[in-house]
């Protein structure tokens, strides 16, 4: 009989004592990303091979900064427009979310999970984002 009341316990247990910790995602926002797989919300999957572009991310110690698109070039430089969406991090509801400004439009996406080379966001069309940190190419 203490094994049936025990059980349901350690299940709710197991599953939110598992769940990461979104404070932990912030030190690795920042950076150079390319994305790497997009999952539609019925579970389609794409694999992006190559990328023309690459986003940019910036947070300060105030949690607000920038995202800019990039486009890398064989120099090692980037070339970019003015254009930036301001973006601010917040924690919400045991979540970070990153809220996106630009003139015509605002937003919110999910941090999912945020590691070194690793960033996974999900959009309000639950389309999830997996994104892998760039590393330019070396011609040499």
């Amino acid at each position: 009989m203490k094994l049936k009341s025990f059980l349901p316990l350690l299940i709710i247990v197991l599953t939110f004592g598992c769940a990461k910790n979104p404070n932990t995602f912030l030190p690795h926002i920042n950076g150079y990303w390319e994305i790497d797989e997009v999952t539609l919300s019925d579970g389609t999957k794409r694999d992006y091979t190559h990328n023309d572009t690459i986003d940019y991310i910036e947070l300060n110690d105030s949690l607000t900064g920038f995202r800019k698109k990039l486009k890398p070039n064989f120099s090692g430089t980037y070339q970019t427009s003015s254009d930036a969406e301001q973006v601010k991090a917040v924690f919400e509801n045991d979540s970070l979310f990153l809220e996106y400004t630009t003139p015509y439009n605002t937003w919110k996406e999910t941090v999912l999970d945020a590691t070194e080379n690793r960033l996974l966001i999900l959009n309000a069309n639950k389309v999830q984002y997996l994104y892998k940190r760039y590393q330019p190419l070396d011609l040499n």
